[in-house]
């Protein structure tokens, strides 16, 4: 018996490590402070928790990091991609409000009401909105784990680390829960399965991204 779950043990955390490995190198120098990020026509913000309609820490700190790439010039159009109908409420109206209450146009910005997660999140911006280049937002390992499979899904994609003033307790359950991510998103590619939801080619991002 212990020797079944020491070898059990031993197979998880191989698939750990190799899926983190995969993941850094196909990262590597692509991940920037805001400061120092490429140009890019669209900067795509992943979607977490609202309360009462509002970006709770993690997804203001990536709204803000999106906001100064975009007042910079450095991005034409912002990608906001989440889940419109998650349990704490509706996060593609809650970024598209915090967007616009900082000034952002809001002819440039785009929602994907069905980023549910990260996966599907880079293949919906590959397959529905045409994106083939873009800066991706979010925090710590997350960031990594974004560029790596906005790649595998066709974009030339580069992170951005945005900060967040979160306390310790939730960053330290946010890394915990990346790690454990790492292996499903492997599987998600090695599968081959679509998005979960599948809807028809959207040529507004495009246009928005070049106007």
């Amino acid at each position: 018996m212990i020797r079944a779950v020491g070898a059990a043990i031993g197979v998880v955390l191989a698939i750990v490590l190799a899926s983190a490995a995969w993941v850094a190198v196909v990262s590597s120098g692509r991940v920037h402070d805001v400061a120092d990020a490429p140009d890019a026509p669209v900067v795509i913000v992943l979607g977490s928790q609202v309360r009462d309609g509002k970006p709770m820490k993690f997804l203001s700190g990536r709204l803000d990091a999106a906001i100064e790439v975009y007042d910079s010039g450095r991005a034409q159009a912002i990608l906001v991609s989440g889940d419109a109908h998650g349990r704490s409420g509706n996060e593609i109206a809650a970024m598209t409000e915090y967007l616009v209450d900082a000034g952002v146009d809001r002819d440039k910005i785009v929602g994907d009401d069905y980023g549910l997660d990260t996966f599907d999140t880079c293949a919906r911006a590959s397959d529905t909105f045409g994106v083939s280049k873009a800066l991706i937002v979010s925090q710590g390992l997350h960031v990594s784990r974004a560029v790596a499979l906005c790649r595998d899904a066709g974009i030339d994609a580069h992170g951005i680390d945005a900060e967040c003033e979160c306390n310790w307790l939730a960053v330290v359950r946010n890394y915990a829960r990346e790690w454990l991510a790492r292996p499903k998103a492997v599987l998600d590619l090695l599968s081959g399965r679509p998005p979960a939801v599948v809807t028809p080619p959207d040529g507004t991002l495009t246009a928005v991204s070049r106007g």
